[in-house]
């Protein structure tokens, strides 16, 4: 049997459910891959939230995500690029965030050795995206673009690819993920308002074009003078259908193909704000929602756990995701090594404190059960 989260009814996080399912059959052309790593993007809160048009009726069980990154287990009659014991990357339509699911052949590179399963697994829609925006936008040396929610996963990648262009890029994020931004040469802004005008406060010309991540910022490019055809969103239909401007999509394989390359290569970075266990897929959505944290939360659903590790709900960074089949050692507390560009610390910080306070409690229910 496989697994799956699914929901039943529109709503927030607490919908989601780990359900147990028959273990899918791969199809011509098809292989089973079992997951490894998935990554989050907003899109699924939204359709989830039933704010995306055809998304399902109640009682209709609904899975999840689109990236993926795992291992193949098994092929379908006709399936000869992959063979079981490979390492894959890639994406589905629907329905990623499961322990076991069938992908067309046609979705899925091998994963290259540099890349880590989490990367892997969150880089598809967030890094076809970005390829498909700065490579539609022809941008170069010429050019200052504006990126809004540039801390984020979709907004990192963007920018760093028209940083690696030559473009002067000004990236909008909290107030926090300034030191963050400015890592990759992106000249930070915090949210708010008045935007058009501090962007012209620190760069002497014009901005030549918007990429929108955030969504509703569509009327600060039109008060920059960009045009609507250089200005791009993912989540602002209303601004494309009022305002004229470009609506961007995940790209194909080939695309896939080549922001993974500079990935492997390390000419960009996806950074990993977080990875959750599977069964804590409500609080990694709460936490995407939240936007407060840097670069893509992850699922993990082969993640490395430590006999003795006095740990009822871990708090998982990237190393801890394994890159292979777990083997029993020492547990040793690497999170103080994690290198700057994953974050800032304020996210760590925050789960060491909750963390704490699990102890607390634990210690004060258990000296209540001694009291005579």
């Amino acid at each position: 049997m496989a697994h799956a989260i699914r929901y039943h009814r529109f709503g927030g996080p607490e919908v989601l459910e780990v359900e147990e399912i028959p273990t899918p059959e791969p199809g011509e052309g098809e292989v089973l891959v079992e997951v490894f790593a998935t990554g989050l993007n907003p899109m699924e809160s939204l359709t989830r939230g039933g704010a995306i048009a055809g998304a399902g009726g109640a009682g209709v069980a609904r899975g999840q995500g689109r990236d993926l990154a795992g291992v193949v287990v098994g092929t379908g009659p006709g399936a000869d690029v992959f063979s079981r014991g490979d390492s894959v990357m890639g994406w589905v339509e629907d329905g990623a965030q499961a322990s076991h699911v069938v992908v067309p052949e046609t979705q899925l590179l091998r994963r290259p050795v540099s890349v880590p399963w989490e990367v892997a697994g969150s880089l598809y829609t967030a890094g076809t995206i970005a390829w498909s925006a700065v490579e539609g936008l022809g941008l170069g040396a010429d050019d200052t673009v504006v990126v809004t929610a540039a801390a984020g996963g979709v907004g990192c990648l963007a920018a760093q690819l028209a940083r690696l262009r030559g473009a002067m890029v000004i990236g909008t994020s909290a107030e926090a993920r300034g030191d963050f931004l400015a890592q990759f040469g992106i000249i930070p802004l915090a949210y708010g308002p008045s935007l058009a005008e501090r962007v012209r406060a620190v760069t002497d010309g014009p901005v030549t074009a918007f990429l929108d991540f955030l969504g509703g910022q569509a009327h600060e490019a039109l008060a920059l003078g960009v045009p609507p055809s250089r200005t791009l969103t993912v989540l602002d239909r209303t601004a494309v259908d009022e305002h004229g401007i470009v609506a961007v999509e995940p790209g194909d394989l080939v695309a896939l193909r080549r922001i993974t390359g500079l990935v492997a290569a390390h000419r960009v970075r996806l950074p990993i704000a977080d990875v959750f266990p599977v069964e804590r897929v409500a609080d990694a959505y709460r936490a995407l929602d939240r936007r407060d944290a840097p670069g893509k939360i992850v699922l993990g659903f082969r993640v490395v756990h430590y006999d003795q590790q006095h740990v009822h709900e871990p708090d998982l960074k990237e190393q801890d995701v394994t890159l292979g089949v777990p083997t029993p050692h020492r547990h040793i507390d690497v999170e103080e090594s994690v290198p700057p560009v994953i974050g800032d610390g304020r996210t760590r910080q925050r789960h060491r404190e909750e963390r704490a306070e699990r102890e607390r409690a634990a210690e004060r229910e258990a000296g209540s059960d001694r009291v005579p």
